[in-house]
């Protein structure tokens, strides 16, 4: 039997602003990740430009709609909690986890603009991603220019992640620093130490451990010019055999390609 002009229409997805409600209403949580991930870059921006308001309240609210991004996404991915060893060591290899963690380490520091960086630019990422979801219900031709901006950053996604990675190493040692400038407690270089870690081993994210690689390698290849003084090149090796002593083990996965 032919297909008819009416049963075509019934079958191609509807578009438009009724459309958009009842995505809505039937994806409540993504799009509470998409609010929460929006007032993240906002606060982020109030902080940078202050515009109104105080800067660091902002920067405080920025650090909190990440906390709440990450535990949303955190009960999407585990949404049964089990008091096992199981249940623990996948919470601990969830990407959502190490940042519920990182909203709550820098909490407790003075503001620093740094800190900032790497939950800015994942929500950019994620919030990039499902404006294309939400305009796509909307129609093809709604908000070119929105839809241009979206292709720029997807196009991107993979030097962002690299930055977001480094942006995490780099924030180790500063840590150290915002101690000793009286910025930051005695713990918090631990703790971070302990969500750098987890970043190392997540099996979803490679990007840190990929970076903490490019790293040792060009500083390696420093340390083996003829030109760099023997001091300098002595000082390179020691901090790398450092940091490889630090670094964690990763934990294999059944399965898993990493």
């Amino acid at each position: 039997m032919a297909e008819t002009d009416s049963d075509r229409t019934s079958q191609a997805p509807q578009r438009g602003f009724e459309a958009f409600k009842q995505h809505c209403i039937a994806k409540k949580l993504d799009v509470l990740l998409w609010t929460t991930r929006f007032c993240t870059m906002f606060f982020t921006f109030m902080y940078i430009i202050p515009i109104f308001g105080n800067p660091y309240n902002s920067y405080y609210k920025a650090l909190f709609a990440n906390g709440a991004t990450s535990a949303i996404r955190l009960h999407q991915r585990l949404p049964t909690v089990s008091f096992t060893r199981e249940y623990l060591t996948s919470l601990l290899l969830e990407d959502s986890f190490h940042y519920l963690l990182y909203s709550l380490i820098f909490l407790y520091v003075s503001p620093v603009t740094l800190t900032l960086l790497p939950i800015f630019l994942f929500s950019m990422i994620h919030f990039a991603s499902y404006s294309l979801t939400l305009l796509d219900t909307l129609g093809q031709n709604s908000w070119w220019g929105a839809r241009l901006l979206i292709s720029l950053i997807e196009f991107q996604s993979r030097n962002i992640l690299r930055l977001i990675a480094f942006s995490e190493i780099i924030l180790m040692p500063f840590t150290i620093i915002l101690i000793l400038v009286g910025r930051a407690g005695l713990l918090t270089p631990f703790i971070y130490y302990h969500f750098l870690s987890m970043r190392y081993k997540s099996m979803r994210n490679p990007y840190t451990r990929n970076v903490f690689h490019e790293l040792r390698v060009t500083t390696d290849a420093l340390a083996a010019k003829p030109g760099t003084p023997a001091m300098i090149s002595n000082i390179l090796r020691s901090i790398v055999d450092f940091v490889v002593k630090l670094s964690p083990a990763r934990q294999q996965q059944p399965g898993a390609a990493q």
